[in-house]
């Protein structure tokens, strides 16, 4: 089978690519020195080859508040990725299933996390302009696999962590920044100061729980979103427990700034969907993945 997989740089697509070539899997994934997304003829030069499959992955964001300062660039080179990688699909590789990465932001912070509610309501307000470039990739799948009759699988995870996060440059996803900030504390450093209270909630999904869950969903369905989590949520401050017992660190020393940006109070994917598809989930321990992470 040949893949092609936008974002191959990326956290994801480092987990995501070995998997696909152990199954045989041809794959092309190019940088973006190589392909620059933003420019309607940089897929051009991949027409020779006919693909199975398209992962798109690339997305310009990153963790914290970054959507906070940058929303005019995020939808604008968001959305010129999304179309250029639609508009390719549809004229030159209709053949191919399309799998995207949806966003649990997207969701409205009011009432259940559910497939049906992806496009309702309103998302987080600090997160808008991101979700909507999510919301716009997801509605241009339905629209061109409508149109066309195109094959398509749009997959959302709750936040994704594991082994080989890459941080250079860019803010730390929270679990990242509660590991570094409660590492360096219990190395001699300053106390840990978390954002919020501390009683915002978080969804983590292993990577490889995610990409194994993924390949299966789109082996066996189309033209469905899905989401993809751990099914169990927890605060923050259980979060700061947990990492404190692996370090060693007394979590009453842990300060909570709460004028500080936390974004959506809550995150917690209702995966039902999935465990109708998929059966019986396999996951990491949380406990010990979070150990492993450990520096």
């Amino acid at each position: 089978m040949k893949v092609f997989v936008t974002g191959g740089g990326g956290f994801l697509g480092r987990h995501l690519i070995p998997k696909l070539e152990e199954t045989g899997c041809e794959v092309i994934a190019p940088r973006s020195k190589v392909c620059d997304l933003t420019n309607p003829t940089s897929l051009a030069p991949f027409n020779s080859a006919k693909f199975d499959q398209i992962f798109h992955l690339a997305a310009w964001t990153q963790a914290g508040d970054f959507c906070l300062k940058y929303p005019g660039d995020q939808w604008i080179i968001n959305q010129q990725i999304n179309t250029n990688v639609l508009a390719w699909w549809s004229k030159d590789q209709p053949q191919a299933k399309l799998i995207t990465i949806g966003t649990s932001c997207a969701y409205p912070e009011d009432g259940p996390l559910t497939e049906d509610r992806y496009l309702s309501g309103e998302p987080t307000p600090s997160l808008y302009t991101y979700a909507m470039t999510k919301r716009m990739l997801y509605q241009g799948l339905r629209a061109l696999g409508q149109q066309y009759g195109l094959k398509w699988l749009c997959v959302v995870p709750s936040t994704l962590y594991g082994p080989g996060y890459l941080s250079e440059g860019k803010q730390l996803h929270f679990i990242y920044d509660l590991i570094r900030k409660i590492g360096d504390a219990s190395r001699g450093g300053d106390p840990p100061v978390l954002w919020g209270d501390g009683y915002q909630r978080r969804e983590l999904i292993h990577v490889e729980d995610f990409v194994r869950d993924t390949l299966n969903l789109a082996s066996i369905s189309s033209n469905e979103l899905y989401n993809v989590g751990l099914g169990v949520d927890y605060s923050i401050r259980e979060f700061a427990v947990m990492i404190s017992e692996i370090f060693g660190f007394p979590p009453e020393q842990i300060v909570y700034d709460t004028n500080a940006y936390v974004g959506a109070r809550t995150k917690n994917l209702e995966i039902t969907k999935l465990r109708q598809a998929l059966g019986g989930l396999e996951r990491v321990d949380i406990r010990t993945s979070l150990a492993n992470l450990r520096p």
